[in-house]
């Protein structure tokens, strides 16, 4: 279809600000996008819609323009829901660029177009998808007042008789029609499909778990999947939904096919919606960030503080307690992918509770990233009890008393009568691992550490530190998902991986080469009774009847050891000194 079409479509109501002469462009698809850069999932020929969110001043429009003409978009559409009339700047901006500009009405959805384009774009599409989306056009583009994604899952059932949900990467369950699937099924679909994914095999990818075969189509935001060959599968693969259908795709006409590619670009509008929400969480994450890592006065951290309170915890009526979580995905190879986004969109998939369903459960957490780092701000109601001395984040059981793994909701800790607020790393990746593992396959790693809870601005910046370092115990353990909470780092044996090489190489052969030496010698075991006498804490009696040897013996090997390194073993710190030579040997 051409430009001039939508023009001249009454219903879509766009009013053009721009470019008459290039209306005869052929539009091959749609976009909706917020981001400052949205190159990478620009193909060339789509009609790309905006909020404007990524306006700051006058000098972002340039910038914003010039990437969509030189991606080859036919044509921009602006929103007036958010800043009223479409600014000035812009439209000079898309006339040095020969960009034609049109601007949507307040009372227009973005999600009312992208149908419209989608329809008219396949051209050819199975009689009953046409029959489905004009039937519930209206709903759709409703928004979620109008059932969201339940509403086209509905007809799927009850039009052509297929059972279908809408599932997270990570398996969460997110819509469907009748009863989500179980936990344990939905999280082995997501994990087959990832790693089909990953292997570069085109959807639908065909699953069978306990004995059901399920059809997995990939959910991608509108306009991404024009081209995957031009993208690097692991910037998407770790964030994508996917539609399962109960039914085996493989023997599908052309037509039936055609029909559910046309239904997962209408539950990606949902995606857009949901991406778009969270547009507001990220850019206070980010401003807390930044003036934390800046060294900010606390004064001024504090106020961003209590602006980002009520649209985290609506309704708080007092300043809430935080957590950070800091997460990093790893690839191999060249390093061509720029992991600090896959990070963050992960980060949101991970902290949501994956007992709560539905695409605005994530309401609650606002995560930035850095470099190739995410990091989250999770606020705690500030009237439930502190954490107790030794727990994870003061994680306690769920709320509702049940087991599980994943992060408990922010205000959890409220209702667990004093079982304590928070995200309990040891229990926050529980239920993903292994989707997640499949996702990541040979050459990928997701590394995350949780701080403790602070309650004021004064304490986020060593929190931050505290959930970076807490990543980096994470990171020096085996796995493809590793976590690490605060408490672990009380432990001085989690820093002995840290300590760089040729120092660990010193400080033991500094302690323990005598002692080596002595017992090859004289076969004196001074290597075995030391570890015996620091396991037994010191402790002539215990240590004497373990070893089976006369205290006076005990005694006289003990000195030798003294005698041979210069220590004290009567010393705390000659004895955590030896404790450590022997942890790193």
């Amino acid at each position: 279809m051409r430009l001039r079409a939508l023009l001249e479509t009454d219903a879509l109501g766009l009013r053009l600000l721009g470019g008459e002469d290039e209306l005869d462009r052929t539009v091959r698809g749609v976009m909706t996008t917020d981001l400052r850069d949205p190159s990478r999932y620009l193909s060339g020929g789509e009609l790309v819609l905006t909020g404007l969110a990524w306006r700051r001043d006058a000098a972002d429009s340039e910038p914003f323009v010039r990437i969509l003409a030189a991606a080859g978009v036919a044509g921009l559409a602006a929103g007036e829901a958010e800043l009223g009339a479409v600014p000035e700047d812009l439209a000079q901006a898309c006339s040095r660029h020969r960009l034609p500009l049109f601007a949507v009405h307040e009372s227009v959805a973005f999600a009312k177009i992208t149908e419209h384009v989608v329809r008219q774009v396949s051209g050819e599409r199975a009689g009953d998808l046409a029959a489905v989306v004009d039937r519930h056009r209206r709903l759709m583009t409703s928004g979620p007042a109008g059932g969201g994604p339940e509403v086209v899952l509905d007809l799927l059932g009850s039009d052509l008789d297929l059972r279908a949900w809408v599932l997270s990467p990570t398996g969460r369950h997110i819509a469907g029609a009748g009863a989500p699937l179980p936990g344990e099924t939905a999280a082995a679909l997501a994990g087959e499909h990832l790693a089909a994914t990953r292997t570069g095999r085109r959807g639908p990818h065909r699953a069978q778990v306990a004995g059901v075969t399920y059809s997995l189509f990939p959910i991608r935001n509108t306009g991404r999947g024009a081209a995957p060959a031009v993208r690097d599968v692991r910037e998407t693969v770790l964030s994508d939904w996917l539609l399962a259908v109960e039914a085996d795709a493989g023997d599908w006409p052309a037509a039936r096919l055609d029909l559910l590619q046309g239904v997962t670009q209408l539950i990606a509008v949902e995606r857009d919606r949901r991406d778009a929400a969270r547009t507001v969480r990220r850019r206070l994450a980010q401003e807390v960030l930044e003036l934390v890592q800046t060294g900010a006065a606390p004064a001024e951290v504090a106020a961003r503080l209590r602006v980002a309170a009520p649209v985290l915890l609506p309704g708080l009526g007092t300043t809430p307690h935080w957590q950070v979580v800091v997460a990093r995905v790893e690839w191999g190879g060249d390093g061509a992918v720029e992991a600090g986004p896959v990070a963050q969109s992960l980060l949101e998939e991970v902290l949501v509770d994956p007992a709560t369903t539905g695409v605005d459960s994530a309401d609650r957490i606002a995560v930035a990233h850095c470099g190739d780092e995410a990091i989250a701000l999770v606020p705690l109601p500030a009237a439930a009890p502190a954490p107790a001395p030794g727990e994870d984040g003061g994680a306690g059981a769920p709320a509702d008393g049940k087991g599980g793994g994943g992060a408990e909701r922010p205000d959890a800790g409220a209702a667990a009568g004093g079982a304590g607020p928070g995200l309990h790393a040891d229990r926050l990746l529980a239920a993903v691992r292994a989707p997640l593992s499949a996702g990541l396959a040979d050459d990928g790693r997701l590394t995350l550490g949780v701080s403790a809870a602070v309650h004021s601005a004064e304490g986020l910046r060593g929190a931050l530190e505290e959930a970076r370092h807490a990543r980096r115990v994470a990171a020096a353990r085996p796995g493809r998902v590793c976590a690490a909470g605060h408490h672990e780092l009380a432990s001085h044996v989690l820093l002995l991986p840290f300590v760089p090489d040729d120092v660990r190489r010193a400080f033991t052969a500094r302690l323990l080469d005598p002692l080596r030496d002595y017992d090859r010698r004289h076969r004196a075991e001074l290597i075995p009774t030391l570890e015996a006498f620091l396991d037994c804490d010191g402790s002539w009696t215990r240590c004497a009847a373990r070893l089976h040897l006369h205290v006076n013996t005990l005694r006289y090997r003990v000195g030798r050891i003294e005698q041979l390194t210069g220590r004290d073993l009567s010393r705390l710190e000659d004895k955590l000194d030896f404790f450590l030579a022997l942890r790193m040997s």
